[in-house]
């Protein structure tokens, strides 16, 4: 039963991969995007991997659906139809799937004991991690304190992307372009929708928080509590217009949450240099090293959390600022 759970999925993926190279509606393409997201979490899901699946749904079903149909606002819904069929990018990218098929075929079988991948880092994690980091859940272990060079490498990325995606907009976007006359967004009529929103979000935020801080214990962590966070308030500015958005958080505070995030997860490695142990050693903070990891993971992970939401949400204020703005300009 569960094999044929996995092909079926598998099967989905396919096809909703197919449909999205072929589909000329961005709007459609943007939708299908979101369930092969939800696809690729219940996949994950089937092969027990709790935490990957919390993310891919909460990035690839959640705030990348949203992001992207603020692209569309801008960019218009429909792709141009090439003039040309590129026949040499169609042989090198088959070429390239072949090659990475064949290579496939020397891998190990997928899940046996002693392949390579089991029997080096993993064993230790397993075994050493409950006495090392002092934490039930062995994915944050890995990321906050393990891998916790690749993980600020992440954020920097994250924020990196912000930078550039209002650099490449070239919009100062402050109080006073957003309290301009533009339009609304058309969902400012709907109240059901508005009322169920108020309702809803200070339970979203409350459920935000709970993912950020209970990450030691479970599923969740920075990523994943600042993705919902920031669908949380993009959810709030569709609904009530980003004039209010703004009103309720200034775009320059959230450039500084943004910076001051990475800038925490920096300053704990920074703390841990100066208290005699090595960049983001997390043992040397208290006397007690599982204290020690414990208040490390805490602070890394409050800065992946705010950099992310306030990435997220900085983007999408971004494109929302270009859209009035172009709505301005072409009123018709």
């Amino acid at each position: 039963m569960a094999t044929l759970f996995d092909i079926t999925l598998l099967f989905l993926l396919v096809a909703v991969a197919i449909a999205i190279v072929r589909v000329r509606d961005l709007f459609a393409t943007v939708m299908l995007t979101g369930i092969y997201g939800l696809l690729s979490a219940s996949f994950f899901v089937s092969l027990d991997a709790v935490d990957v699946p919390f993310t891919e749904a909460a990035v690839g079903a959640g705030i990348f659906p949203l992001l992207m149909l603020a692209v569309i606002s801008v960019v218009g819904r429909y792709e141009k139809t090439p003039h040309r069929r590129p026949l040499i990018s169609l042989a090198l990218v088959t070429l390239t799937g072949i090659m990475l098929f064949l290579g496939t075929l020397d891998m190990p079988p997928f899940g046996a004991p002693d392949d390579p991948a089991q029997q080096h880092v993993a064993v230790r994690y397993i075994q050493d991690s409950p006495t090392e980091i002092g934490i039930p859940n062995m994915v944050t272990s890995v990321l906050a304190s393990y891998r916790g060079y690749d993980t600020l490498g992440e954020v920097v990325v994250i924020f990196t992307a912000a930078i550039g995606v209002l650099a490449m907009l070239a919009i100062p976007l402050t109080r006073s372009n957003a309290e301009s006359d533009a339009p609304e967004a058309n969902m400012r009529n709907h109240e059901i929708l508005r009322i169920v929103s108020k309702m809803l979000i200070p339970l979203i935020l409350l459920f935000a928080l709970y993912v950020q801080f209970h990450g030691e214990y479970g599923p969740g962590g920075g990523f994943q509590a600042g993705v919902i966070f920031a669908a949380e308030i993009i959810l709030y500015t569709m609904l009530f217009g980003l004039r209010t958005a703004t009103r309720v958080i200034n775009p320059d505070v959230l450039r500084l949450l943004a910076a001051l995030g990475v800038l925490l997860y920096g300053c704990v490695g920074v703390v841990s240099m100066i208290s005699g142990g090595n960049f983001l050693d997390y043992n040397v903070l208290f006397d007690n090293p599982i204290t020690g990891q414990h208040m490390g993971i805490l602070f890394i992970e409050l800065g992946v959390g705010i950099t992310v939401a306030s990435t997220m949400i900085l983007m999408f204020f971004a494109f929302a600022g270009k859209t009035e703005n172009h709505r301005e300009d072409n009123p018709w």
